[in-house]
């Protein structure tokens, strides 16, 4: 059984469908069933309980789990893939126990609802909220920020909820099982890996944010910083020979012949500290020197420090 396209998905999604969401089998290799938080109903939720036989839960925004003052389960997250699990709540009212599936739709639509507010939900609870990445299966390929952007991309509010699909001989299902699964459930399945690519595809990842001339001692560039929607940092471009420049309609000048260009990775202890550890140092003033020599390239300056890690990590 083949994936579902990704607009196929944001379709059913859209309609109130339930679909499975399927990660890397090199992650945790599991399918969840998911669906849009607008249009959970009690019959969803008791689908997921009897046959997903998982653990709902409500993927959320960062910004609607503050909102709602729901602080996370624990401080130190140690979960294995960092699972970001909130306290558990249940609407506080027209429920009773907040263990049905009718109390577990009621409250999922407390997330949904613009109205509501922290007093609307009883502490502890049964569901399980989960708070979503900024930037999506961008910044963490996982279920939570999957379900989150997929309840986005269809034009709806970016609540969802899911639950993990689980055989009856009590073991995860993996792909063949949940083939099998959505057959004779006629569901979609859908891939995490598809969505990143839908995204790249589709999305203006990078923004222009400012320019200005730095001398320095190579010589004259223009200095580009740019924003990324995906990553805090502001990352950095050092342009020579016209590299970057605009024309009056605002659009980047294409170059015509090649030019060198550098992509250099942030390192504070060897760029600027000249650390006898590694060469990063030595190749920035390489790749600064050869642009400025060829009068024209770009030097992409990546503030990724330790190729993501961290200084504190790196040292």
């Amino acid at each position: 059984m083949a994936f579902a396209s990704i607009p196929e998905i944001l379709e059913d999604i859209k309609l109130g469908r339930m679909i499975v969401l399927v990660d890397d089998e090199d992650r945790e290799n599991e399918g969840d069933l998911i669906v849009a938080g607008e249009k959970c109903t009690p019959a969803a939720i008791n689908f997921m309980i009897k046959f997903g036989r998982g653990v709902p839960f409500i993927p959320a925004t960062d910004a609607r789990l503050n909102q709602l003052k729901i602080p996370m389960m624990t401080k130190q997250n140690t979960a294995r893939h960092g699972t970001a699990m909130a306290e558990m709540v249940d609407a506080l009212h027209g429920t009773t126990t907040g263990v049905s599936a009718f109390d577990r739709a009621a409250t999922v639509r407390v997330f949904v609802d613009d109205d509501a507010v922290p007093e609307d939900l009883a502490r502890p609870g049964h569901m399980i909220p989960l708070r979503a990445e900024p930037g999506g299966v961008l910044v963490r390929a996982g279920h939570t920020e999957a379900i989150v952007d997929l309840c986005t991309l269809a034009g709806l509010k970016p609540v969802g909820v899911g639950c993990e699909v689980i055989g009856e001989d009590g073991q995860m299902m993996r792909r063949p099982q949940l083939e099998l699964f959505c057959q004779e459930h006629n569901l979609k399945m859908a891939s995490i890996a598809d969505l990143i690519s839908y995204r790249l595809k589709r999305e203006q990842l990078i923004e222009r944010i400012e320019t200005v001339t730095l001398p320095t001692r190579w010589g004259v560039f223009k200095l580009i910083a740019y924003h990324s929607a995906v990553d805090a940092q502001p990352h950095l471009a050092l342009c020579k020979g016209g590299v970057g420049d605009l024309d009056e309609n605002g659009n980047v000048i294409a170059h015509e012949q090649p030019v060198l260009v550098r992509v250099h990775s942030e390192c504070l202890t060897g760029d600027v500290f000249g650390s006898g550890k590694c060469d990063c140092g030595d190749q920035l003033d390489t790749a600064m020197q050869l642009i400025e020599n060829a009068g024209v390239g770009a030097l992409i300056y990546l503030r990724q420090e330790g190729r993501g890690i961290g200084l504190a990590n790196k040292l």
